[in-house]
């Protein structure tokens, strides 16, 4: 079941968290910071195990070329108390940042506040985890982005 968290300015972890899926040298990630920089949070559900924060983007900023609707889910975090950690994907719909989801593994529920976490970028084959690292996966970015 979810529920909101009244408290709607955006975390520590969400804003690293969404720097680092947004970091790259693509036009389409320096739109899509250009949007970050003047988003807000309009919402927060917490689901237990994960949660969504969902952004308002002005309608006067840009947005990426074509209206494009893609995913961005290469960032780790281990936290305390959660033993496999949890992972986010950023949600682009039609062009501009919708919403940012995390979530845990297993039946790790979701502590109750985050102070303490060490981000990494996931490598993976297919749908398999190769591992992590501080390095992204240049070329499996650029298939999600194109050229």
């Amino acid at each position: 079941m979810l529920w909101m968290n009244k408290t709607m300015g955006i975390t520590d972890l969400e804003r690293r968290v969404v720097e680092m899926l947004l970091s790259g040298n693509h036009s389409t990630l320096e739109t899509l910071r250009a949007q970050f920089a003047v988003s807000e949070v309009s919402q927060r559900e917490f689901t237990g195990v994960g949660f969504f924060t969902h952004f308002a983007i002005p309608p006067d900023a840009p947005r990426v070329a074509g209206k494009r609707s893609f995913q961005l889910g290469d960032v780790h975090a281990d936290i305390p108390g959660l033993r496999l950690g949890a992972d986010f994907i950023l949600f682009i719909t039609e062009g501009a940042i919708d919403f940012l989801e995390g979530f845990t593994h297993g039946d790790d529920q979701w502590p109750e506040t985050v102070d303490t976490f060490r981000l990494t970028y996931v490598h993976t084959v297919g749908a398999v985890v190769r591992g992590t690292s501080r390095e992204r996966d240049w070329e499996a970015l650029w298939r999600v982005l194109g050229p």
